[in-house]
């Protein structure tokens, strides 16, 4: 029985961790939607702040000073976004620059909340064909192996106690 369970912690453990580099991959394609989506924003606010005669800087500030409510929040939005922008980019450039196996790292190191949730709920397995998913199967099934190990370690000096009389 416990070879069985044992083989079972691998076989979870193995799938589990075979599905992070299919995460990285759709959410590395959700990344890139919202880059071409924010900076098709800025691009808007950058043209409209041009037309006055005002950097992206400037626009921003002039919005945040304004005494209208709305108008501040949509300064303080546009540089919410911007931010947002060059934070995402810069992750997609350490994606795009990091190798197979070290694009989990790039993905763990700068990940965006709201898009992992968001990748997260759509996220549909994938079969791990890649180097780095069979890398990350076999991670798994050793997590999943060494856990079942240590439980049992764990049980059998449960056993071994001697009852104290």
């Amino acid at each position: 029985m416990a070879r069985v369970l044992l083989l079972i912690a691998m076989l979870l453990g193995g799938t589990a961790a075979s599905q992070l580099p299919e995460f990285s991959q759709q959410y590395r394609q959700r990344l890139g939607g919202a880059i071409d989506a924010l900076e098709e924003i800025v691009a808007d606010f950058r043209r409209d702040a041009e037309a006055f005669g005002l950097t992206v800087s400037e626009a921003i500030a002039r919005q945040q000073a304004s005494e209208d409510p709305f108008i501040q929040a949509r300064g303080n939005s546009m540089a919410v976004a911007e931010t947002r922008l060059n934070r995402l980019k810069r992750q997609a450039a350490d994606m795009q620059a990091a190798g197979p196996f070290l694009r989990l790292v790039a993905f763990a190191r700068g990940f965006d909340p709201q898009m992992a949730r968001s990748t997260a709920r759509d996220y549909e397995p994938a079969l791990p064909v890649t180097a780095e998913g069979l890398a990350g199967a076999g991670i798994g099934a050793l997590g999943g192996f060494l856990v079942m190990r240590l439980l049992a370690g764990l049980a059998r000096l449960g056993r071994r106690s001697p009852a104290r009389t």
